[in-house]
């Protein structure tokens, strides 16, 4: 599932088009998320039954969880057409515009990273969403006049891994709002287990559960794992993916027992040995270990907090008694 389901740095062409065998096009398909499903299903099935286009949806959460793919999969559900988009890339108003002109009627719109739009372009979004027009000043000066410019009827899916930066004005005109959560080691193991199908590799059950465990929730990650540990394996001129292939694979990409990578530790090591543990700011700890401030909120940090490793206080980002055992080192003595 920028934060779609499968997304790869890769831009081979072969790659390109197995991320998108990987993907799912129905909701039955679609692994994970039930509660989100369910409700995702009457929405569509209602939508359908009235011939109306389905409500505006806004999609939440940590990067990677299928955010991209269950807005293909709306899509494909309803019978329409998709448009995929992302904030940053729309940088005035004549690229909504442009965009929103080449729908058909029904037709599903994402925008990735939505709460990155330029703010006039959000403001043009507003009519766009509700009534299905946007008004436009066309020529300059005495020759400037307003031009009404209708619109077919269209869904639109928004994602963003930052819920809170949304203007509220934005968030209001979403019927549906679902936040995505983190999936289960079980759900992950179904999932590697159809991509080692389409990779034509072989998993041992064992292998995926235990790849899935070490997945941080993330089907992105997941599926980026089962690439590499795929690598070692055909180098040892092995056919099965064991779960002592993958403990000896993650290993390597120092990807230890709970999921975490070298940044993480850097993270947690960096508070700890400077800080005591905290609290301290996120941008502190970003300046510390050369990250972006966003790159540790929205990538390192709810997962963090997830597990329990890290918690968020009015003072600043604290380290938890569970990451000092997990990284087994001494507590702090805060008398000092």
């Amino acid at each position: 599932m920028a934060e779609d389901f499968l997304h790869d740095m890769s831009t081979d062409t072969g790659e390109q088009s197995i991320e998108q065998t990987l993907r799912p096009s129905t909701l039955q398909q679609y692994i994970g998320q039930e509660d989100l499903k369910q409700r995702l299903h009457v929405y569509i099935e209602a939508a359908k039954q009235r011939s109306e286009p389905l409500d505006h949806i806004l999609l939440y959460g940590p990067p990677g969880l299928g955010k991209t793919t269950l807005a293909m999969v709306v899509a494909h559900e309803m019978g329409v057409g998709l448009r995929t988009t992302s904030g940053p890339a729309i940088e005035k108003s004549g690229d909504l515009l442009a965009l929103l002109n080449e729908l058909a009627p029904g037709d599903v719109l994402f925008i990735d990273e939505i709460h990155r739009l330029p703010k006039q372009v959000e403001e043009m979004l507003y009519s766009a969403m509700e009534d299905f027009y946007v008004d436009i000043i066309a020529g300059e000066g005495p020759t400037a006049h307003p031009i009404h410019f209708p619109l077919p009827p269209f869904t639109l899916v928004g994602a963003t891994t930052r819920a809170g930066m949304l203007s509220q004005p934005l968030r209001d005109r979403f019927g549906i709002v679902e936040h995505m959560a983190y999936y289960t080691p079980g759900e992950l193991s179904k999932i590697i287990q159809r991509s080692a199908d389409i990779f034509n590799i072989e998993v041992a059950d064992e292998g995926a559960y235990e790849l899935a465990r070490r997945s941080r929730g993330t089907p992105r990650i997941a599926n980026r794992l089962l690439r590499r540990v795929r690598d070692f394996t055909t180098v040892k001129g092995l056919k099965t993916i064991t779960d002592e292939m993958v403990n000896f694979s993650l290993a390597l990409l120092q990807i230890d027992g709970m999921g975490l990578d070298e940044v993480d530790h850097k993270i947690l090591e960096t508070m700890i040995k400077f800080y005591q543990g905290g609290p301290v700011g996120v941008g502190t700890i970003a300046a510390n270990i050369g990250e972006e401030v966003d790159t540790i909120e929205s990538v390192y940090e709810p997962y963090l907090l997830q597990i329990g490793f890290l918690q968020r206080t009015p003072r600043g980002r604290v380290v938890t008694l569970a990451a000092y055992e997990h990284l087994h080192l001494p507590l702090p003595d805060k008398n000092n």
